[in-house]
């Protein structure tokens, strides 16, 4: 009988093959393991390069300050910051038509400007923080750090002042004041950021503070005395907002309420500093670093997430304006989120007589260096925003001058940097004569043209900007083509490995080369070493940064490796023409059809709903096939479709998952009812035809029976658990200790009690479905509990639909036994070579796998993750335990998938890790499509995603192998109960 590989069928010699078994799966484990630690760092190279290509620091040192040649309108500022606040939140009125921040409204309508300021992703709080004091937009690879003070220094409004004061969050305050010299300040403790309370006395509480400086100043003539210097910054950080939108949703009325605090605050401040130091000489500015979605996140770039409310107020800020088109003359600006300048004003604001003056949330910088007469932040971005200072026309033109000599200066810095480095420069040639027009401004300056002046200005600002954003992309081309190289070189090598290692095919099937094939290879090697080296040279006298250095290698090994098998390519290229032409078009109808499904799943990251049609189609084309194969009274095709049908529920619904804590009790009940059925059909269908292989009837252990009603005493405790829990920390706003302790031991009990179970497929798979169900019912809030049911349903389902392929292959194919043997000889384990038709396994699990991702929430949005479900296991603020929960609450569906695909290819007797392989060849032909996908022009929120998916996808890779080695630990003993062994024992 001829074997089917993966590329058709070929006679195979079983001659000694048994002797060189041994030596055969030394090569095969030893050529894995290198496969699995060159994907890894591959794959983590790789990622890396996303952050050289689009997250660079846009911070550049050895910048000069720009003087300012103009008075300065205020002697002190207060910056107010409102964590986390919604700028329609702020500016809407309440249910019964009252406005819930009085006293800032009345500023806006009677002293000073109002607008709303427009944030860009990442919208998290260090870089909106970073923004507004900077004025720059950190590069978003800072999250990844934390909220470490300053982990690259930076200049900001604080370091420029003569004095700075802050008091809030320990998160944000030491990030600009920990460092600086000339600056008093104090943080409350972390265990005050607790979800379960009411987290608005945080700002009566920074509020209280700056009261008692005032205070204490009356008795301290060094404290007063430091008070009444010029260029005094206030810095209140006011993150009650931020909390209670966390823990109880910017609709609720705790939130909502804590807006009123916000606004008493802002109240209190400046009355406590008019009548401190009247003069009249105070400038204020109220804002917020992001805002709050609906479920109670932030991270992306939707709206809800980006627009937050700017008042500013006092020296030097001009009084309101009704509006007028002829107000400014920036109308056609567009904002980082693509909002464009006066958008329609919501009319419930009530605000629509009054002009607004939107800004960008880096240009707040500018504006405050400018209300103190100080240079701007050297690397800020901010575009000062002349409709909010009231200054004379030649002091106006002066402050726009030197913001855009700030910028200009940073260009030329950046310029300079490169040219020394480079040994091929292309310079930005619309700033070739920056001089001139500087010469040009500062004529029209002292022949008093102000106006001429002024566009001038504006215009090399605009120049600069595009300037910076050309060196900040200089190197894009160059390591986009490196890197896309270095996917396809990794894609070949894996399907060369797959061909020479897990299918029946010519060529050097053992992997041992002739000797006269070494010399050749050992050329080919110096050649690549060569061409290596000096590529890396060449980096390195433009002083590249190092990782430059590793895209490189990494690519030009690849190509060296796929190179020294141009043997074994030749012949597989010659038995490809061999073959017949049905086996060819086979060949390519399978390469179109697992290309079609990886170009599915990359449309599904932005079309959650197409996972709708596809479980629809797969659910009747999958029990219609069944029909057609098997008797209908087995019950497997109709139970094939329905599970499907109601797994395409859940992606049409939507991704902000309300809360609802009786549909997570009940799913515990659905859970237990699905652990029941399979209970009884590993006792009772043993016998049955279809279910042979999955069940173990011989082996009745009572101790199997008391491990199954432990885990299903823990899925009802954990589900009575939500209830408690959920109930208590309600009414009472607080996690008692008792059910806090309970919850975590629960949940890491249960997880530990399926490796205690029996080892035949379907009893372990239960079991594995029943431990992982009590610490997701406790993470979850609403419908994904039901979704955990669904999909389980749908992986036994898969697990069915095998199990019959497998045993309709034994029935109709009559030497199979004889193939089996000569396959196992060649593989050296216990099992077959892969066939064509095995492509489907990969394929699946990679749909399933992505169901995971996408069947509760968008997975490639930050703001996916739902903070509000760890609040069973913790309350109090802690940022990275949080993450954790947060983390493994997602991985769980995962983790079921992956047991079931370990349990799939023992089932079919195909080698795991060359499946492992075919998923990885899979995901990275998604990998290179998502990063021509990524783009850097439109809206920040498209961008941001289309990077998000691009990090997923590769990631995805990297942990498909960490969540195989820590399932290993569930399945590796998973035993199949087929009669393919006594057939081959016969043969």
């Amino acid at each position: 009988m001829r074997s089917d590989g993966i590329l058709g069928n070929r006679n195979e010699q079983v001659i000694g093959v048994k002797g060189s078994t041994s030596k055969r799966i030394k090569w095969l484990k030893r050529r894995e393991r290198w496969l699995v630690v060159l994907g890894v760092i591959l794959h983590a190279i790789y990622m890396l390069s996303i952050f050289d290509i689009y997250f660079k620091s846009p911070i550049v040192h050895g910048v000069d300050p720009v003087p300012p040649r103009f008075s300065a309108p205020a002697k002190r500022l207060v910056l107010l910051v409102a964590d986390g606040l919604r700028a329609d939140k702020f500016y809407e009125p309440d249910a019964e038509g009252n406005y819930r921040a009085p006293f800032l409204r009345s500023v806006i309508k009677n002293q000073g400007r109002w607008g709303v300021s427009h944030a860009r992703p990442p919208t998290e709080s260090r870089p909106g923080h970073v923004s507004i004091i900077a004025g720059f937009y950190e590069d978003p690879s800072a999250v990844l750090k934390g909220w470490k003070a300053n982990p690259v220094e930076f200049d900001s409004v604080f370091n420029r002042s003569r004095h700075t004061i802050s008091y809030g969050s320990p998160d944000i305050v030491p990030i600009f004041c920990g460092a600086l010299q000339h600056s008093t300040w104090d943080t409350y403790p972390h265990e005050f950021e607790d979800f379960a309370t009411d987290a608005s006395f945080l700002d009566l509480w920074s509020l209280d503070q700056f009261k008692n400086l005032l205070n204490r100043s009356n008795e301290d003539p060094k404290l007063k005395e430091l008070l009444q210097q010029e260029n005094l910054v206030v810095f209140l950080h006011l993150l009650g907002c931020d909390s209670n939108g966390h823990a109880h949703r910017p609709f609720s009325s705790i939130y909502l309420n804590n807006v009123k605090v916000v606004d008493h605050v802002a109240e209190s401040v400046y009355n406590l500093v008019q009548d401190y130091f009247k003069d009249n000489l105070t400038s204020y500015v109220f804002t917020a670093d992001h805002g709050m979605s609906d479920k109670g996140s932030h991270g992306d770039g939707h709206p809800t997430n980006t627009d937050t409310p700017l008042v500013a107020w006092g020296a030097g800020v001009k009084h309101p304006m009704p509006t007028s088109s002829n107000n400014h003359s920036d109308c056609g600006f567009r904002f980082v989120d693509d909002h464009v300048h006066d958008t329609p004003t919501p009319i419930e604001w009530g605000l629509h007589g009054i002009e607004r003056v939107d800004v960008n949330q880096a240009d707040i910088a500018p504006l405050m260096s400018t209300l103190l007469g100080l240079p701007c932040p050297v690397n800020s971005v901010g575009i000062l925003p002349r409709d909010y200072i009231n200054m004379t026309k030649a002091e106006e033109v002066e402050a726009v001058l030197s913001n855009t000599k700030e910028i200009l200066n940073q260009f030329l810095r950046k310029s300079h940097i490169k040219q020394s480095h480079l040994l091929y420069f292309k310079p930005f040639k619309p700033l070739s004569h920056y001089s001139s027009i500087l010469d040009k401004i500062e004529g029209l300056i002292l022949a008093k043209d102000y106006d001429a002046a002024m566009n001038l200005s504006e215009n090399l600002r605009s120049l600069a900007l595009q300037g910076l954003h050309y060196f900040q992309t200089y190197d894009w081309l160059m390591l986009m083509s490196v890197i896309t190289l270095g996917y396809v070189g990794w894609m070949i090598y894996l399907v060369l490995h797959v061909l020479q290692s897990y299918t029946s095919l010519p060529g050097n099937v053992f992997g041992m080369e002739r000797a006269a094939e070494r010399n050749s290879h050992g050329k080919i090697y110096l050649c690549g070493c060569i061409v290596t080296g000096m590529l890396c040279l060449l980096f390195l006298l433009e002083h590249s940064p190092p990782l430059y250095h590793a895209y490189m290698i990494m690519t030009s090994f690849l190509w060296v490796q796929i190179i020294s098998e141009y043997q074994f390519i030749k012949a597989l290229w010659k038995h490809l023409f061999e073959r017949r032409k049905n086996q060819v078009i086979k060949l390519l109808a399978t390469a179109a059809v697992s290309f079609f499904i990886a170009e599915f799943l990359v449309n599904s990251f932005t079309d959650r709903k197409l996972y709708t049609g596809c479980f629809l189609i797969a659910g009747a084309t999958a029990s219609f096939y069944l029909f057609k194969s098997i008797p209908w009274r087995s019950g497997i095709p109709i139970y094939v479709c329905i599970a499907c049908w109601f797994l395409s529920i859940f992606t049409l619904m939507p991704a902000e998952i309300p809360d609802n804590n009786l549909l997570v009790v009940s799913s515990g009940a659905v859970i237990i009812i699905i652990g029941i059925a399979a209970r009884w059909l590993a006792l009772h269908a043993g016998r049955r035809k279809y279910w042979l292989s999955m069940c173990n009837c011989e082996l009745k252990n009572p101790k199997d029976s008391i491990l199954f009603y432990i885990q299903a005493f823990l899925v009802a405790l954990s589900s009575l658990m939500v209830y408690l829990s959920t109930s208590h920390r309600t009414e009472k706003q607080e996690l008692l200790a008792f059910h806090q302790l309970i919850n975590w031991s629960v949940a890491g009990f249960s997880m530990v009690l399926p490796l205690f179970s029996e080892n035949s497929i379907l009893s372990r798979l239960t079991s594995i479905f029943l431990g992982f169900a009590p610490p997701f019912l406790l993470l979850s809030i609403g419908y994904e509990a039901v979704f955990y049911a669904a999909l389980g349903l749908v992986l036994m389902a898969w697990i069915l639909f095998e199990n019959t392929l497998f045993n309709l292959n034994i029935m109709n194919t009559s030497s199979s036994s004889t193939k089996n043997v000569t396959n196992h000889l060649i593989l050296g384990y216990d099992n077959r070579s892969l066939q064509l038709s095995d492509v489907r396994i990969p394929l699946v699990f990679m749909v399933l796998f992505n169901i995971a991702f996408f069947g509760t929430g968008n997975f490639a949005s930050i703001a996916s993750f739902e903070i509000s479900s760890v609040y069973r296991f913790i309350t109090v603020f802690s940022p990275f335990l949080m993450a954790a929960l947060l983390i493994f609450k997602l991985f769980i569906p995962f983790v079921l998938v992956i047991c079931a695909f370990s349990a799939i290819t023992k089932l079919n007797q195909v080698p795991r890790m060359g499946c492992y392989f075919l998923v990885i060849l899979f995901s990275d032909v998604m990998t290179i499509h998502f990063f021509f996908l990524v783009r850097n022009t439109g809206s920040w929120m498209e961008i941001g995603n289309s990077i998000s998916h691009f990090g997923i996808v590769s990631a995805q890779v990297v942990f498909v192998l960490l969540l195989f080695a820590l399932t290993n630990t569930y399945t590796k003993n998973i035993q199949c109960n087929s009669s393919v062994p006594a057939t081959r024992k016969a043969n």
